[in-house]
Formats: structure tokens, C-alpha cells, sequence
């Protein structure tokens, strides 16, 4: 009997063990279970996400939209309106990595997206507003932004427009309000195109070619739909000309709002409620324009898988009969950092780009200097 106690306790003591275990490993691979959960929750039969990348035909409004066939109203004034300016807007660095160093600094991927505008967009004008953009980060948001190397190689090509900490607070609906930096960018990019017009781009997002036919839309707002389920029209690649009445309405109803208990309504669902009530006020482009492959977890791994040398060299030839895009009605892409850093994004180098063949990798190689990663592009050819 006092055998089989004793046998007992040590059965019981078993679980203790297995517990630390488990506990340890996640605390060392924590990113990866993060991932692994994620993976589940995206691809469970009965997630949102299917609806989001579900096969969509765009319509007859939107074609018209992305090729510059969509009809003036009969209110319009029988002057054709200016072209909404090829000036493309970037937004960065409205938290200090100084202070949150989570908030990162202007690296090889923001490098790639205003290159993007130089290259592929041919941008008559590239403007990158900032608070802070020296590196290593500073505590002043005067620093100099030409210390950080990759705002050195774009300097000749790009205005560098400050604004100061003070200017991006008054922004908040009070003082108090606890907003992410992303809630504040989504009004100074609003009031940007109010402005001075043209073409607002994230700094995830990659023009591949010129924005010739949209830029000359009888609307004077150019957004694109989010998901083959159209359930809303993100603001991370926008196009407007100043004084639009549907940025007036959209920047409206930020007066009061609580952004810090919501991520994504005032950004991509608000504007679609918008355009239903107002559709002579701006110009809906299909989902393949912008925002495709989508956000899905299946999307994303499409975009960063890699290809072997038959389908890289099929894609290749695809995106070079498309002008640089990977479909016939894709004029840019969003990659979607927030989803896409850890397992993708974050582990990009010039090299990486260069030599590994992925259909992201291949959309934006070609943004690059010559000099970057040319070494590793030579060693791969070689062997």
C-alpha cells in the first residue's frame, strides 16, 4: 500500500514538469505561437477572412473608374476640371523610436515604397512628412534626418516636410485622447490631399505604374475597395484633388470621435458609407487596383512564398506584359505590415530581394539603386 502511494505522488508531480516546459518554450518562441494562432483563427471554415479574399468580377463603374471612362455628371461645370496632381504624399514618423523603439525607423521597406513612386509611378513630385526620421533615433524631433542612410539615397528625389509634435497633438480630437500614431496619420493625410491634392501612399504600399487615367476622373476622389467582398475602401493608397467635398465629409466626422477604441471604421468602413450615400462624389476602383492579394493569411503567404524557376520566370514575364504589376487592372499594392512584418517583411534585406525569388520580391526588385544587393545578385548568377 505504501508503494502504491508513493507511486501515485509521483504520477501526480508528472504534470508539473510538462507545464514549466510548455511555458518556457512559448516564452522563447512567443512571435511563433503568436503566428501559429493566428494561422488558426484565419483559416477556420467560418472566419471573416474568406469573405475577404473571395473571386470578385469588378464592375462596369469600376473599369470605367481605373480607365479613366467614368462620365461627367450633368452638374458638372462644362470645364473639364484640372488633373488632380501626380505629387505623391508619405507619411512617417509621428512616434519617436527614441522613446518607443517599436515604432521602428525609416528602413529598407519605406526606402522601397518611395522608390516605388520615383520608378514606377513616375510622381512629378515626392513629399515624405515627418516628425521624426533621424537614426539612430534622437530625443529632438529636430534631429537631422539626412543621418539615416536611406533618406540619404533618396534626398535629390524628395521633399522632406516637418512637422512638429505640437502640430500632430492638436490633431486629436483633445488633449487626452489616446490615439495611436496610425489615427493621426489617417487626418494629416486627409488634410494633406485637402490641401494640396494629389496621391497619399502608406509607407507599405508600392506603386508599379503612373496613375495617368485616375489622375484625370471627373470625381475629385479616387479610392479603391478593400476585399473581393467590397466591405469597404481603405485609405492607405488614396487620390484626390484639393477642396473635395468627400474628404470635407470624411474629415467632418473625426470632430468628437474616440479613436482610441476602434482601429479600422473612420479608415476603410467609414468611407465606404460614405461613398453608398454620395457615389457622384467619388470614383470606386475594383479590389485588383490597390488592395490585391488581400490581407488574408492565405494572401500574404501567396505574395512571400517562395518560387521555384519555372513560376518565377512565368511571373516575371506576367508582371513585365503588365507593365510591372502582377494583374492587367493592378495599379499598386498594399503589403499589409501590420499582418505581414514578422513573417515577412521584417526579414527583407537588398540581398533577399535580389536573389530570392518571391512574387513580392520580384514586383519590387527593380526599385532598387543598382549598387544594393548587386554583390549576392552576382554570386547567385555565377553559381
Amino acid at each position: 500500500m505504501i508503494r502504491d502511494m508513493a507511486f501515485l505522488r509521483r504520477r501526480r508531480l508528472y504534470p508539473v514538469p510538462i507545464f514549466l516546459v510548455l511555458v518556457i518554450f512559448c516564452f522563447f518562441n512567443f512571435h511563433a505561437v503568436l503566428q501559429f494562432f493566428d494561422h488558426i483563427r484565419q483559416t477556420l471554415p467560418f472566419a471573416y477572412q474568406w469573405k475577404v479574399q473571395q473571386d470578385f468580377i469588378p464592375t462596369e463603374g469600376e473599369l470605367d473608374c481605373l480607365y479613366g471612362r467614368t462620365r461627367r455628371l450633368s452638374t458638372d461645370s462644362p470645364v473639364d476640371p484640372e488633373p488632380i496632381p501626380n505629387h505623391v504624399h508619405f507619411i512617417y514618423g509621428l512616434s519617436n523610436p527614441y522613446n518607443k523603439p517599436s515604432a521602428g525607423t525609416f528602413d529598407f521597406l519605406c526606402y522601397l515604397a518611395v522608390r516605388s513612386a520615383i520608378v514606377g509611378m513616375k510622381a512629378d513630385k515626392i513629399s515624405i512628412h515627418y516628425t521624426y526620421l533621424a537614426d539612430p533615433p534622437s530625443p529632438d524631433p529636430n534631429a537631422n534626418p539626412l543621418t539615416n542612410p536611406w533618406i540619404r539615397r533618396l534626398k535629390e528625389d524628395i521633399e522632406l516636410v516637418h512637422h512638429s509634435p505640437e502640430e500632430m497633438a492638436a490633431l486629436k480630437s483633445s488633449p487626452d485622447a489616446t490615439w495611436q500614431a496610425a489615427h493621426v496619420s489617417d487626418i494629416l493625410r486627409l488634410k494633406l490631399l485637402q490641401e494640396q491634392g494629389g496621391i497619399y501612399l502608406d509607407m507599405d504600399a508600392f506603386g508599379f505604374r503612373p496613375f495617368t487615367n485616375i489622375l484625370k476622373s471627373p470625381r475629385d476622389m479616387v479610392l479603391g475597395h478593400e476585399g473581393g467582398n467590397r466591405g469597404g475602401l481603405c485609405n492607405a493608397i488614396m487620390v484626390a484633388r484639393k477642396n473635395s467635398t468627400f474628404v470635407e465629409r470624411w474629415l467632418a466626422r473625426y470632430d468628437g470621435a474616440d479613436l482610441s477604441k476602434e482601429w479600422n471604421y473612420h479608415s476603410v468602413v467609414l468611407p465606404k458609407e460614405l461613398q453608398v450615400a454620395h457615389p457622384d462624389e467619388v470614383c470606386a476602383l475594383p479590389p485588383s487596383a490597390f488592395f490585391w492579394p488581400t490581407w488574408t493569411w492565405d494572401h500574404v503567404e501567396f505574395m512571400h512564398r517562395r518560387l521555384g524557376t519555372d513560376d518565377a520566370r512565368r511571373w516575371a514575364a506576367e508582371i513585365d506584359r503588365n507593365g510591372g504589376s502582377l494583374y492587367e487592372d493592378q495599379l499598386a499594392y498594399h503589403a499589409w505590415s501590420q499582418l505581414a512584418w514578422d513573417r515577412h517583411l521584417s526579414k527583407l534585406t537588398p540581398e533577399i530581394v535580389r536573389e530570392r525569388d518571391t512574387r513580392f520580391n520580384i514586383l519590387v526588385r527593380n526599385f532598387m539603386h543598382d549598387d544594393l544587393g548587386a554583390r549576392a545578385a552576382d554570386v547567385s548568377q555565377q553559381q
